[in-house]
């Protein structure tokens, strides 16, 4: 088992022993998406890697989540969907600055161009998008990601 799915196992047990009502379920719910994620097709152990994925999908589920609420008057609902997104962070490496993925999405920039043996442009978006991402190991959200490679391309 990796160290990290042991480690939401053991919160989850503590947080189940403080009562902690929001906090227990959000791991719930974490858990069993990894036990869906082990049991789908061919039956696997995840690693680190797999479960700060799927840490990041939840997250990202979760702010989906509550953008729609919150775009249909039910704060209330956003708010719960913010909470347990804010629960899941904890599991997630520390984020990048802006400066830092500035700076990562150049090294990417430069390694494509030195690939291609051109200027990276749009047409590239999809090789330094690949790059960045393996680069930032989960240290940066996705869109937030496109959008900085996006700026810089254009």
């Amino acid at each position: 088992m990796s160290e990290l799915k042991q480690k939401i196992r053991d919160d989850l047990t503590t947080s189940m022993k403080a009562r902690d009502k929001e906090k227990t379920g959000t791991l719930r719910m974490l858990l069993s998406a990894l036990t869906q994620e082990e049991t789908s097709g061919a039956k696997h152990e995840l690693t680190d890697e797999d479960v700060l994925r799927i840490i990041a999908r939840e997250i990202k589920k979760r702010r989906e989540s509550a953008e729609i609420y919150v775009q249909n008057n039910r704060q209330e609902l956003a708010d719960v969907e913010l909470t347990e997104a804010s629960i899941l962070e904890a599991y997630q490496p520390a984020q990048l600055s802006d400066d830092e993925l500035n700076v990562l999405i150049d090294e990417s920039i430069a390694e494509v161009s030195d690939q291609t043996g051109e200027a990276a442009g749009m047409k590239h978006m999809g090789q330094v998008m690949k790059t960045a991402t393996a680069k930032a190991e989960g240290r940066a959200d996705g869109k937030r990601l496109s959008t900085a490679v996006k700026s810089r391309l254009s």
